[in-house]
């Protein structure tokens, strides 16, 4: 009996066994989709440099070059050289684009740049009404034609910012004997960049001393003035004291260790090297017959 039972019991294990369901076969778990990590920012050269640079064109024309080149953004600051130079004492830029060589060479004595180059140069006129009230034009440099502007009380705008364009019109007025002050009615110190000056002297019909890139570049807004020291072009300026040399300085790492030291020397290198040289000398040429900047490495 017990066997028979054994038996049973055995045939219907066997049975259950047959008919159970196949157990499922595991099915592969899906990954998350793969998600692409975003590119990496690139990298920053801050460069503090001069309004003539910016209000001339002539950086919109050059930097993208040196951003494909090296993969970077370039940040401007675009003020006058004496705030430019501030800034970069505080650290604040990597590298400087300026124009003030008295500033340029005290900035390198005071340990915050290693060395100055020359980049290019241009020359500054004096720009003023066409009517020409204080009789300037018919005078052969800068000194006569301040005095003149002071004989006659003519109106006058000065940047007033201690760019290099304001520390050279100081000197012309040192150079003539005469030192500006606020009870100089017609004096007018505006501490804004060159834009900003001319458009003043537009609407006032004022004298001011201006550099030849930013006044050409400019020249469709400025109908009521005209060149009356400086001649048509760099060529023709018979005072030779109004030449405008722009030097490049690459911020001191040791005296300022946060400056992007690798990306200022490129730039330093780059725009001192043949190919951005000609890029330079040909700014302007089609739009204005001439140069807005020459270059002047190795000069």
């Amino acid at each position: 009996m017990r066997s028979r039972l054994f038996v049973i019991v055995c045939l219907l294990a066997l049975l259950l066994t047959a008919c159970a369901s196949p157990s499922a076969a595991p099915t592969a778990t899906a990954l998350p989709p793969a998600t692409a990590l975003p590119p990496a920012p690139p990298a920053v050269l801050r460069l503090a440099t001069t309004t003539s640079t910016a209000d001339s064109g002539l950086l919109d024309a050059i930097l993208p070059v040196f951003e494909k080149a090296y993969q970077c953004q370039v940040d401007v600051v675009a003020v006058g050289t004496g705030q430019a130079l501030e800034i970069g004492r505080q650290g604040d830029a990597d590298v400087l684009l300026v124009h003030s060589r008295k500033g340029e060479d005290q900035f390198v004595a005071e340990g915050h740049a290693l060395a100055r180059f020359d980049v290019m140069v241009n020359d500054f006129i004096i720009v003023g009404p066409a009517t020409d009230p204080a009789a300037i034009g018919s005078l052969g440099g800068a000194k006569e034609a301040f005095r003149a502007i002071m004989t006659a009380q003519a109106p006058f705008a000065s940047r007033g910012d201690k760019s290099g364009t304001n520390t050279k019109e100081l000197s012309i007025w040192a150079s003539a004997g005469i030192t500006p002050t606020a009870d100089m009615t017609w004096y007018n110190a505006l501490g804004q960049g060159m834009g900003d000056t001319l458009l003043f002297a537009q609407e006032r019909q004022a004298y001011t001393l201006s550099d030849r890139a930013t006044f050409l570049a400019m020249k469709s807004k400025l109908p009521g003035l005209a060149i009356l020291v400086g001649g048509a072009s760099l060529a023709d300026n018979k005072d030779k004291s109004l030449l405008n040399p722009y030097g490049v300085l690459a911020v001191n790492p040791q005296t300022h260790p946060g400056v992007n030291t690798a990306l200022a020397d490129q730039f330093v290198a780059w725009i001192l090297a043949p190919a951005t040289q000609q890029l330079i000398g040909a700014f302007g040429v089609d739009q204005f017959g001439q140069p807005l900047f020459y270059p002047n490495v190795n000069q």
